[in-house]
């Protein structure tokens, strides 16, 4: 089965999610962003930490997914660089991961700046501006990271770079914050998924419910999407919930309410035929352990015991109660 992180990464390249999910975050909703006007971009970033004698060593991190986006806002051009990262545990570090990629995608910006002023023409209006290669009227393009979260589960982990700082509540002010951008389906209201305008809303509600069988068939059954959903929804929610839904493989449209339903008929049979098989080997253990005392008893009368001293024997040598004692002395007297 394909890794988690794995699924919800290709799941979430998808321009049409992508946008659904900004488009949540950002406009609560509205269809501000849409999938044509993103543009996919290198998801490969370059931190250069220092090791050893304050030499630096180049780290490479990568992003989930990065597209830039041209959305027009109040009939201006709003250019934006829109990162996500899909998470399917809590992660306690999330809020300095991602301050850390928005961080290289800044210095980045600035870096190609500088370097298409050094291969243009335009000269620098002073020495500072050639000096840091940033010109005066240069600008950069917000980034933004959103951190989606595909657990049933609460956020447990720092929203925030304060939340993660062991420090003294008059230091704080002093300390530049960044807040996790974060999308948790446990988090997000009922009426709040029709905000989503995509598939990602059917899924983000199955894995918030995930964990309540009860509920979850509800959901199903309550939401006319579940009886169309496309195999790749279908399989992401899948894995990401560990559901084990069964349904044919070659469906390219699958109906959620079936695959639960078959998922537990054969859950039922499963158990039926364990059931039966446990029922079996305990018959089997039952009529052996009743031959063995009935052989006793035999073998005691053989020997000329009495009645008596063949019933105390068999009750300390099997553990039984006197009650039981009696019918297997019954037992063997109508074998005789």
């Amino acid at each position: 089965m394909a890794d988690k992180d794995t699924v919800t990464k290709e799941y979430m390249q998808d321009s049409a999610a992508f946008a659904d999910a900004f488009n949540f975050l950002l406009y609560d909703g509205r269809q501000v962003i849409r999938p044509e006007q993103l543009k996919p971009i290198d998801t490969t970033a370059v931190a250069l930490p220092y090791g050893e004698d304050r030499q630096p060593v180049p780290i490479q991190k990568y992003r989930d997914v990065l597209k830039m986006v041209t959305a027009m806002e109040d009939e201006n051009a709003a250019y934006l660089l829109l990162g996500i990262e899909n998470q399917s545990q809590v992660h306690y570090a999330m809020p300095a991961r991602n301050m850390l990629y928005d961080a290289l995608q800044y210095v980045a910006q600035a870096e190609n700046t500088a370097k298409s002023h050094r291969q243009g023409s335009e000269k620098a209006a002073s020495g500072a501006e050639f000096l840091s290669g940033f010109y005066r009227t240069d600008k950069l393009l917000p980034v933004i990271t959103l951190t989606l979260y595909f657990g049933a589960d609460e956020w447990t982990a720092p929203k925030d770079l304060h939340g993660m700082l062991a420090a003294k509540a008059e230091i704080l002010p002093f300390v530049d914050n960044y807040h996790l951008h974060l999308i948790a389906p446990a988090e997000i209201e009922d009426g709040d998924f029709e905000k989503f305008h995509t598939e990602l809303r059917l899924a983000l509600k199955y894995v918030k419910y995930s964990k309540d069988k009860h509920r979850l068939r509800q959901v199903l059954q309550e939401d006319e999407g579940y009886t169309s959903i496309s195999r790749k929804t279908a399989d992401m929610v899948n894995i990401v919930t560990g559901s084990d839904l069964h349904y044919h493989e070659g469906e390219e449209q699958v109906n959620m309410c079936l695959a639960i339903e078959e998922m537990r008929k054969d859950a039922k049979k499963e158990g039926i035929e364990q059931g039966i098989e446990r029922g079996i080997e305990q018959g089997i253990e039952q009529g052996i352990e009743q031959g063995r005392i009935l052989g006793a008893i035999g073998i005691c009368r053989d020997l000329g015991l009495d009645s008596g001293e063949i019933l105390a024997r068999i009750i300390g040598k099997f553990s039984l109660t006197r009650d039981e004692a009696e019918q297997y002395m019954e037992m063997a007297s109508a074998q005789a």
